[in-house]
């Protein structure tokens, strides 16, 4: 059966907006009423594929999510936030996902290879349902932006580590200066496509009023980005994050006019919405034929290193910014620590592992297994976090909280 068979997208479709009206009644993560959807779909003796791949995930759903969130990035407060988010995504990416690789291998008896691989993939985070909460809940603004920022760059680098890995999986002899020239080439290519591709596209933007044209332009910077770093081996996420940003901030400023402005983000929040409801939906399909049981143990070690791993990215990074302008509260750092949801991104970089990485099938069932603990436990936990902690924006602080309820 096709991918995307009209009758089966259409029931995809009508599926998740039954469960977007029962989730906001209810008042539970829309993520985790789909993933529930999608289970119960597969379960039904109704026939329907529900195929879920690397290629879907990579070049069909990914760029339209990471465009939409870099498009409602403004570029001051993330610019000053710069330093601080560099860091998180390099030195807390490479100490997450070495935590989780040490403890794959020497817990479980996993090879290097296939550790490395997985904690690389693990420590990629994907906070929909997150994000979803803060603009529920209306979260304090620095806060939102540190979630989504993080997230964004996080997975860029973690794509990039991956491909690194990808190489050395398949015999590349290359020492430290070698990744290290290829980590910059991947980055700094990403970003040089994503410019390459959004400023001229911009520019020409800025020659119509037509609001349907400047939507058009926008669908083709977001994929065209993408795909013009992943021809040449550069990161793909990172090339749709310079050029959302670039739309966003720049676009937005006279190229895009104010009609199109409104037409732009309406449909980029109704893309988000339809490549959101697509994935979760199929996640939850492919949870059914994955033999968790098999690997329950495996799963659980997995789940808690890379909650641990988390921590390990979070905590000791944003401790050093603790005398600098730049430092976050403690609560920050709970949240951006238990909102580091696993998702897309990590299940399509485990459907893309080599052949010859030994644990490959049982790294695939475990990565779902871990994407489905994030989304259904940390998930659900979240908007109570949110609230015990006190972040939502027009909420007074506990203490005059406390002193009005005594008054």
């Amino acid at each position: 059966m096709a991918p995307f068979e009209v009758t089966t997208l259409g029931l995809l479709l009508f599926v998740a907006s039954l469960v977007a009206i029962a989730t906001h009644r209810l008042r539970l993560p829309y993520s985790v009423g789909l993933v529930t959807a999608g289970i119960a779909l597969a379960l039904l003796p109704l026939g329907i594929d529900l195929p879920l791949t690397r290629e879907l995930i990579f070049f069909v759903f990914l760029p339209p999510l990471v465009f939409e969130a870099a498009i409602q990035i403004p570029w001051r407060p993330f610019r000053r936030e710069l330093p601080l988010l560099v860091t998180l995504v390099t030195i807390g990416v490479l100490l997450a996902a070495g935590v989780v690789a040490v403890g794959m291998h020497w817990l479980v008896g996993w090879s290097w290879i296939g550790a490395a691989f997985f904690g690389v993939l693990i420590a990629a985070t994907d906070p929909v349902s997150v994000i979803a909460a803060f603009k529920a809940l209306r979260v304090e603004k620095r806060l939102h932006l540190l979630v989504e920022s993080e997230s964004l760059l996080n997975d860029g680098v973690a794509a990039v580590a991956f491909a690194i890995l990808v190489g050395i999986a398949a015999g590349a002899e290359t020492g430290a200066t070698g990744i290290a020239l290829e980590l910059v080439e991947t980055i700094a290519g990403g970003i040089a496509a994503g410019a390459l591709v959004a400023v001229p596209l911009i520019l020409l933007a800025g020659r119509t009023r037509d609001r349907l044209v400047e939507v058009t332009l926008t669908m083709l910077i977001a994929y065209g980005s993408f795909l013009l770093a992943e021809h040449f081996h550069f990161s793909g996420v990172l090339a749709t994050l310079t050029a959302g940003l670039i739309v966003g901030n720049y676009g937005f400023l006279g190229s895009i006019s104010d009609d199109g402005r409104a037409g732009v983000l309406n449909h980029w929040e109704f893309v988000a919405f339809l490549v959101n409801s697509l994935i979760f939906i199929l996640i939850g399909g492919r949870e059914v034929a994955m033999p968790i049981g098999h690997v329950l143990g495996i799963a659980a070690v997995a789940a808690l290193l890379s909650l641990v791993g988390r921590a390990a990215a979070v905590y000791p990074v944003m401790v050093a910014f603790a005398g600098t302008r730049l430092r976050v509260p403690w609560k920050y750092k709970h949240v951006l620590f238990w909102g580091g949801l696993r998702g897309a991104l990590a299940l399509a970089l485990a459907l893309a592992l080599p052949a010859t990485v030994p644990e490959r099938e049982t790294i695939i069932t475990v990565a779902f297994a871990v994407v489905a603990f994030s989304i259904f436990v940390q998930g659900l936990t979240m908007p109570w976090l949110i609230r015990r902690l006190g972040l939502l924006a027009d909420d007074p602080p506990p203490d005059q909280a406390e002193a009005e309820r005594r008054a």
